[in-house]
């Protein structure tokens, strides 16, 4: 038996202004979220983006093409209603962030992590006044505490919709400085996604590339560069 697909039955979507922010409508009737809820949305900017995708589909709705629909699906149903949650478990990753697990061997790996990630253990320290320390192996060694509540203080004021599209930025890089400097622009989206794959790109060196490896990455980037337009209109 094939899955049930919603087909499109609207002509027109429209971004338009409502009660605490912007919303979408489909030939007049405002769009709700799977969860049933009311779509309200903090910016113009990302209820057009999400009017632009509504107006793309075709004669069956994919979801897989609406990403900022998506995503704000995600922060009113989801993170609205466990946003300590979900910051809780954002700001962990300051304990155990990519940037701060270093190798101990070769020396070229070695050089090129710290010319590559200590930049951005220093933006850290002077944007958001929170310096972790580089690590060499693999066991856990604890970070200072008062950065560490520095940084989670940071994460915890983030709004819903900011907190959905920075759980991606952070989760996808598998660091919280990373996230926090794609969110604040330090560099382009696209060079801190790079740093995020230092290693990979190490291996890719030593052993070859990994087609499957390199398509999932693909994948995986575009959702990390999503993420950072979905933070910057919210």
């Amino acid at each position: 038996m094939s899955e049930w697909k919603q087909k499109r039955f609207w002509k027109a979507a429209a971004a338009v202004e409502t009660e605490g922010g912007f919303t979408v409508e489909l030939d007049g009737r405002r769009i709700k979220t799977p969860a049933k809820s009311a779509v309200v949305v903090p910016t113009l900017g990302m209820a057009k983006a999400m009017a632009a995708e509504w107006d793309a589909q075709d004669e069956v709705v994919n979801p897989e093409t609406m990403p900022f629909t998506r995503s704000a699906n995600a922060a009113i149903d989801k993170v609205s209603v466990q946003h300590g949650e979900v910051a809780e478990m954002l700001a962990a990753y300051g304990d155990s962030d990519l940037l701060c697990y270093r190798a101990d061997a070769p020396k070229e790996l070695v050089d090129r992590q710290a010319e590559q990630w200590n930049p951005a253990l220093d933006w850290a320290a002077e944007a958001l006044g929170a310096k972790l320390q580089p690590r060499t192996g693999l066991m856990h060694e604890a970070q200072d505490e008062t950065v560490l509540q520095t940084l989670s203080a940071r994460v915890h004021a983030l709004s819903d919709f900011q907190l959905a599209a920075f759980h991606d930025l952070v989760s996808l890089s598998g660091s919280l400085i990373l996230g926090f400097a794609a969110a604040q622009g330090w560099r382009s989206v696209e060079e801190i996604w790079t740093l995020s794959r230092l290693d990979e790109q190490w291996q890719e060196e030593q052993w070859g590339p990994d087609e499957e490896a390199q398509e999932a990455a693909e994948v995986k980037k575009q959702a990390f560069v999503h993420a950072k337009s979905f933070f910057d209109l919210a």
